[in-house]
């Protein structure tokens, strides 16, 4: 769901997308790649938590050549919000319903083994209608696609079908953002003689693509006719050796209000479980976003926020609507004041990848949990 500024939608809290961050990473993605090669963005997840439909409206005017997607749904939506360029369904659709809406919606499958090549071979038929795919190559994530020892056969299978064009191979780097780049570059390896076997074969090989957002900056070698970059695209490293290869700008920014300030006795606890208590007469205030906006409850009393350009401590356990905050040394708050939870502020900033290592996870996960009800505010 996109949302547009109105009256009320910065009473509580908010997400601001900054679009020109998102058209300076596109650029700076196109000038790190070779001129030939293309950019698929992908936007799945809602554009990471960043809005799908606003986020591929001003990307595809930034230069970007086509969208990725991991649902039909998702691929849907863009769709009926006008979008024209070509759509990948990263995920595996195995129903008949599912292929007559792709044929529909002019979106572009993943295949990843032959029954499923048949089903939509099959639909196809009886549809009287044609349809681009990608055929996906198993090199090492062992997730979806064929293994790579059977490329051959799985391309030669599809070929049988003419309802099924095949536009493009790909496979997907599992440890791309590890600075032992020895499984990636097995997976190279895997890749290029999958695609050797297929020119050896006579096979007249498409589109190639292997390198997700790590794998890109990583290794040049990569870069096949395409790439797939996701998490750069919204200005977040996917590893932080990979920092000095281009200039990325944080796209999302967490704001909410303070809406109660009080003082507390000493010894008082603060929030479920009192898991904080006061050691001295403690001034907090009363945020209103929690774990049901977003705010992972595992961060509780671990992280800071930006307040009139000073960090405050987050403390006492975040509730599904709400979090506390140790204000004692802030002498002029009010309620209503603006706190950054995500984002910068004069020479502070809270990074996705701060909350992530708090947590030990990644920061894909951070910002794709940001909920609905948190207005987009995209400022373009």
């Amino acid at each position: 769901m996109n949302y547009y500024l109105s009256s009320h939608q910065k009473q509580r809290a908010w997400i601001n997308i900054n679009h020109q961050a998102l058209v300076n990473n596109v650029r700076e993605l196109k000038r790190f790649l070779n001129p030939e090669t293309k950019l698929m963005a992908v936007i799945k997840a809602d554009g990471y938590g960043h809005g799908a439909v606003k986020v591929a409206q001003t990307i595809l005017k930034s230069g970007v050549d086509s969208l990725a997607i991991a649902t039909l749904s998702e691929g849907i939506e863009l769709r009926e919000a006008g979008i024209n360029a070509p759509i990948l369904i990263l995920g595996a659709i195995n129903t008949k319903n599912e292929i007559k809406d792709i044929v529909e919606y002019k979106l572009e499958p993943t295949l990843c083994a032959p029954p499923q090549a048949f089903i939509f071979a099959e639909t196809l038929s009886h549809l009287t209608a044609n349809l681009s795919v990608h055929l996906k190559l198993d090199t090492g994530m062992s997730r979806l696609g064929t293994h790579w020892h059977n490329a051959v056969d799985f391309v030669n299978y599809i070929q049988q079908f003419p309802q099924l064009h095949l536009v493009s191979i790909y496979s997907h780097l599992a440890t791309a953002d590890d600075i032992n780049t020895s499984i990636m570059m097995l997976q190279h390896c895997r890749f290029e003689e999958a695609i050797s076997a297929l020119k050896t074969s006579g096979i007249n090989v498409p589109l190639l693509h292997l390198a997700n957002s790590a794998g890109t900056l990583s290794d040049r070698h990569l870069h096949y006719d395409m790439v797939r970059v996701g998490l750069a695209l919204y200005g977040i490293y996917p590893a932080s050796h990979l920092k000095d290869k281009l200039k990325l700008q944080p796209a999302l920014e967490v704001k909410a209000r303070i809406t109660q300030i009080k003082t507390l006795p000493p010894d008082t606890g603060v929030s479920y479980s009192h898991t904080f208590k006061c050691d001295r007469q403690t001034k907090i205030a009363v945020v209103g976003i929690g774990y049901a906006d977003g705010i992972p409850r595992l961060l509780s009393n671990k992280i800071k926020v930006i307040i009139k350009g000073r960090f405050a401590n987050q403390i006492g356990n975040i509730t599904m609507d709400q979090l506390m905050l140790n204000v004692t040394d802030f002498p002029d708050l009010e309620v209503g004041e603006i706190v950054t939870l995500l984002g910068k502020e004069e020479d502070l900033e809270i990074s996705a990848d701060d909350w992530a290592n708090t947590m030990g996870t990644i920061s894909w996960e951070i910002l794709c949990g940001f909920k609905n009800r948190l207005p987009r505010i995209n400022n373009i």
